[in-house]
């Protein structure tokens, strides 16, 4: 009886016990997502190409140059600019000199038509003043004087506080030390009032019509600036003169300067003082009144004043 060989065949495997954990499987076989490998990969092919130390030299280096290239062509504009506002600045330069030489010109021409009309005015003072014309030119101030009188020197404190904050400023003064437009028409008023014929300051006559104020910290005299020292002369009796302005009232406010607030005074008699004609003239004269001319009915007279 024949016998049947036997079967060799292994058959299928016997399946693995952790068969059932697919999943599992998957995650620990491929923990890195492909695309952080091929990144990692890449990163490390780059590190075995060229080192790191070098890339970042090679950065800088790139950097440098484009900052070079920024200054380069930013001079290369300045220098081609500088020309222009070069010529700018000179145009503008030429402007102002010219424009300054003609408002000299001008000012010039003005004090020129200034010293003609006062003039003229003199003249004409002279000529129509009647009997009391040297009076009424010496009082109006049309001719120039010369004679006795007195000489007053009032100065800026040495120490004037000009950021303001002193005793003064309740009185609408800014300045402790500091002369004023007030103290000014305080002094030529009690010159006046002590028998004065003549006064002027700092070469500048006054008349009946002067106006003393102040533009800022500046002292205007008929609208002309003054700096101090000021200078005030008045022609007159000098010790008359001296005597009754330091007994007046404005005399004493004066040395209540000096004695409170630093500012400085001197008073001295002088055989001759000089004073010059004011430089342009404003003249009122009155005529009597005539009974029954010009009467509008109530008294009034319509025809006995004039202007000259």
């Amino acid at each position: 009886m024949s016998q049947q060989p036997p079967d060799r065949s292994t058959g299928a495997p016997p399946p693995r016990p952790d068969a059932s954990m697919s999943l599992l499987n998957n995650v620990m076989d491929h923990a890195l997502d492909d695309g952080y490998a091929e990144a990692a990969a890449r990163r490390a092919a780059e590190d075995r190409g060229l080192p790191r130390t070098l890339r970042a030299k090679l950065g800088l280096a790139a950097g440098l140059v484009l900052a070079a290239l920024v200054v380069t062509l930013g001079a290369a504009q300045a220098r081609t600019a500088a020309p222009v506002v070069a010529k700018e600045r000179e145009e503008l330069i030429d402007r102002i000199q010219s424009e300054t030489s003609a408002a000299d010109e001008l000012e010039k021409r003005v004090e020129g038509l200034r010293a003609e009309v006062g003039e003229r005015q003199r003249q004409a003072l002279q000529e129509h003043g009647g009997d009391q014309g040297d009076l009424v030119g010496l009082l109006s101030g049309a001719t120039a004087v010369k004679g006795p009188g007195l000489k007053l020197v009032i100065d800026d404190a040495e120490a004037s506080d000009k950021g303001g904050g002193g005793p003064r400023e309740s009185a609408s003064f800014t300045d402790t030390g500091r002369v004023r437009d007030r103290d000014m028409q305080r002094v030529v008023n009690g010159l006046w009032q002590a028998g004065a014929e003549a006064v002027a300051i700092n070469g500048q006559r006054l008349t009946a019509l002067s106006a003393i104020r102040a533009a800022g910290d500046a002292i205007l005299v008929d609208n002309r600036p003054l700096a101090p020292p000021y200078t005030v002369l008045a022609v007159g009796d000098a010790k008359r003169l001296r005597t009754s302005f330091q007994d007046s009232a404005d005399g004493a406010y004066l040395e209540v300067l000096r004695e409170n607030y630093g500012v400085r005074s001197t008073v001295s008699e002088q055989d001759e003082v000089g004073l010059p004609a004011a430089p342009s003239l404003i003249v009122r004269t009155a005529q009597p009144r005539i009974a029954g001319a010009g009467d509008g009915g109530d008294g009034t007279d319509t025809a006995g004043k004039g202007t000259s």
